[in-house]
């Protein structure tokens, strides 16, 4: 039996000069080692750059590979939540991030865990992964606060939910897809609690990683940003608190993101 179609989702906002030997790393790695269908669509969130043109110039070499543009910034959660309409294309839908940190073997190795949960999602944090090249103390530090922050919020008991690799049933992504409403870096979390609250199992595996050079991360923003989206995740699962609170917060909280510079969190069923 060939192995179940997949969708390889990658975010992506100006990245012409690392993506090209990702993209073909992958998708000369999928047509090797993978006997079913898979597709690899790159979503471009708002670039200035020429990352379109790259795209295009690989996928001239590899039909695998499309673009799905968005030409206003939309953040990264944003760029997932579009790519993630695309749900019907794959049996197995997944996303890894545009510079390589996780290597196509690592992100197979998740691919082929997927009959164990519902979702499958790389970690850092936990035995058995390699780290070829560590994140800065900084960005440990604040990945490690943050950790606490969230599961002191949400008791998932998930030790890396920021890693930028994980997959899914299609099942899961049409089921939950509605519930996503959070645009910027704090969108794996909505994903996570979303999974979990529709009753899909999660399993964390080990992954190998290497912390690349060009972050487009800026610590402070993004970590305020962060801090803001998980916050609001909570209150939309503590219903009564949010319906209280939604008069004063929400002219407050359009114009906290809008100082930060961060794209605004979408609308969902609880609006």
């Amino acid at each position: 039996m060939p192995d179940p179609s997949l969708l390889i989702l990658i975010p992506a906002y100006n990245e012409e000069r690392r993506i090209e030997p990702v993209l073909r790393d992958y998708a000369q790695f999928f047509q090797q080692n993978y006997s079913g269908k898979f597709r690899l669509f790159v979503v471009l969130n708002g670039c200035t750059d020429n990352t379109l043109g790259v795209v295009q110039k690989v996928a001239a070499d590899f039909p695998e590979v499309r673009a799905l543009e968005f030409r206003s910034a939309i953040g990264k959660g944003g760029a997932l939540i579009e790519g993630l309409r695309l749900a019907s294309l794959g049996d197995v839908i997944g996303y890894v991030d545009a510079d390589g940190a996780t290597p196509p073997r690592a992100f197979l190795d998740l691919v082929k865990k997927i009959g164990a949960a519902d979702c499958v999602i790389g970690s850092r944090w936990i035995p058995g992964a390699v780290i070829h090249q560590s994140q800065t103390g900084k960005r440990q530090f604040a990945s490690r606060i943050f950790h606490l922050i969230v599961q002191l919020l949400f008791w998932m008991n998930i030790r890396d939910t920021q890693c930028g690799a994980k997959v899914m049933k299609r099942e899961v992504v049409e089921k939950i897809h509605p519930f996503l409403q959070i645009a910027d870096m704090a969108f794996d979390i909505n994903l996570l609690v979303a999974i979990k609250r529709a009753g899909f199992t999660i399993l964390e595996a080990p992954t190998e990683w290497t912390d690349q050079i060009g972050s487009k991360v800026a610590l402070t923003r993004t970590s305020l940003t962060m801090l803001l989206s998980v916050i609001r995740v909570r209150l939309i699962y503590w219903p009564w608190l949010h319906r209280l609170l939604r008069p004063l917060l929400g002219p407050l909280e359009v114009w906290i993101y809008k100082k930060l510079r961060a794209p605004q969190p979408l609308a969902g069923p609880e609006n």
